[in-house]
């Protein structure tokens, strides 16, 4: 049987008298592609947010490769594993694409005085290593792209944006992706070759567990293993995706039939 990566147990967050979510077992296994999915308001963001340390909880407790990180910061949560992208791009436009990708590198290249300004020699071994991975992490995705790596992030198209931010969150080799409504902002042959060359690649980087938050149900019908239903910042089914797509509680809160 797989190991659970990610569980969270009785995961409550109030923004004052809003209940975002309320109660929430929730239990992931390694390697797993798992759809996240639910009406606007279901509380799946909240959860991204909460499990990613972003927003505190309320009350409850979440345990990701088993330790407790109920109240672990951000920061402190990448270096354990753990990657996200946004519904909204968070690429900073003006930089070049190598420098929206080096930011996933945090910690890895030294960057006080001495080391940068005194140990010269040793900072541009870093700085070289770092700039072949991450072209090398481009060309995966797309050999074009790759050529792109000193260009403004401004410059790309939409499908190029949201691969930088994938090769930011992959830089870090997570156990741990997740991905925010992927397909925000494009077309859906665009979405489609994006889940493609995600999977691809996937094994690459040890197969980490993905979770998918993602308003296009025929995406998460093709590259889903399981699915989480929310409503009202509740767990309402989970299963495959054809066991949810006919729950008649899923009907009722996600696709409006009686």
């Amino acid at each position: 049987m797989k190991d659970t990566i990610l569980a969270t147990r009785g995961l409550t967050v109030r923004f004052g008298g809003l209940l975002a979510l309320n109660e929430l077992d929730v239990s992931i296994s390694r390697g797993d592609v798992i759809g996240l999915i639910g009406p606007n308001g279901s509380g799946k963001t909240t959860f991204f947010n909460t499990i990613s340390g972003l927003v505190p909880s309320s009350s409850g407790s979440i345990t990701f490769e088993g330790s407790d990180t109920t109240k672990v910061k951000v920061d402190q949560l990448a270096p354990r594993g753990l990657a996200r992208t946004f519904q909204r791009s968070r690429l900073c436009l003006p930089l070049s694409v190598f420098d929206n990708i080096a930011m996933g590198a945090q910690g890895r290249i030294s960057s006080t005085v001495w080391h940068n300004i005194v140990r010269r020699s040793a900072f541009h071994a870093e700085l070289r290593q770092l700039t072949q991975e991450v072209e090398d992490l481009l060309s995966k995705f797309d050999h074009g792209l790759a050529k792109k790596v000193f260009e403004p992030a401004e410059t790309l198209g939409m499908i190029d944006r949201r691969r930088v931010e994938i090769c930011r969150a992959l830089l870090g080799k997570p156990s741990l992706l997740l991905l925010d409504e992927p397909s925000a902002g494009m077309t859906h042959d665009e979405t489609n070759q994006l889940m493609d060359e995600i999977l691809e690649i996937r094994p690459k980087f040890g197969n980490p567990t993905i979770v998918i938050v993602e308003h296009e149900m025929g995406l998460i019908e093709r590259v889903t293993d399981h699915c989480i239903v929310l409503n009202y910042g509740q767990k309402i089914c989970e299963g495959k995706f054809k066991e949810v797509a006919a729950d008649p509680a899923v009907r009722r809160a996600y696709l409006g039939q009686s």
